[in-house]
């Protein structure tokens, strides 16, 4: 496994504080509209990408403390189909086996569970310092940066429906405070003008099980003497009753 070469200590260096300030929001937002039961966050075990998740049973899994749980994404410690979201940013990159990977997640999620992940984009700025600097410079720049339109292959085979997509980190990754300041009117500029261009790529895919049938409450009319169905329980009742008087003939 890749995995342990991610280094905790280089997200508080300038370069790492303002992927983290970008990526964080980004979590922030997408898990706070989230429902379920259990949400597992898969890598960065150092980083709560889940403390905006309404979700009350919440669990950070990687191969290094301090995660809560110890364990490689390949081989995740819970039931098939039992995890309402799981997280894994940045995870593909550092695993040898990415796409075991996804077939992991696509075991332990439910049916409509939800899998949202981050990765580098080598389509990018990020991309060329990768290049340039080599796999010897540590992290992030010794991971595999895998291309966006493979992995949403990789989802679509593995029956996922991408729910939504975005990018962020649009200015040079300069490890310098003052640099990044002076590039930061390239933020907005990229999301408008250059939206492929983004160091960091962001996926929502949704588990999809064909002939599943999502099964709604039988609504029934109230029995409240001198109250009036409403426009809707009437719809309901009177195909009810067309389904009835249909099937005696």
């Amino acid at each position: 496994m890749k995995a342990s070469k991610i280094s905790p200590e280089w997200f508080e260096s300038p370069l790492g504080a303002y992927l983290l300030e970008r990526e964080q929001a980004y979590y922030d937002r997408t898990v706070a509209d989230i429902f379920g039961f259990y949400a597992v966050q898969s890598g960065l075990a150092h980083i709560d990408l889940l403390r905006n998740s309404r979700i009350p049973g919440r669990v950070h899994c990687a191969v290094e403390n301090p995660a809560e749980v110890l364990a490689e994404p390949m081989f995740l410690p819970f039931e098939s189909q039992s995890v309402d979201l799981l997280l894994m940013p940045h995870v593909l990159e550092y695993t040898d086996h990415p796409h075991q990977v996804l077939r992991e997640a696509e075991r332990v999620l439910r049916p409509e569970g939800r899998l949202v992940l981050s990765g580098f984009n080598p389509r990018s700025l990020w991309g060329v310092a990768r290049i340039i600097k080599g796999h010897e410079k540590g992290f992030p720049w010794n991971g595999h940066f895998l291309n966006m339109p493979r992995v949403k292959d990789w989802l679509a085979l593995l029956g996922f429906e991408l729910a939504a997509g975005s990018m962020c980190c649009y200015r040079p990754p300069i490890n310098r405070e003052s640099w990044l300041r002076r590039f930061r009117f390239m933020e907005p500029a990229g999301d408008r003008w250059w939206a492929m261009g983004g160091g960091v790529y962001f996926l929502q895919a949704v588990k999809r099980v064909p002939g599943m049938r999502v099964l709604t409450p039988a609504w029934k009319a109230s029995a409240t003497a001198g109250t009036a169905p409403s426009l809707a329980t009437g719809k309901i009742l009177n195909m009810a009753n067309y389904r009835t008087k249909r099937g005696k003939h």
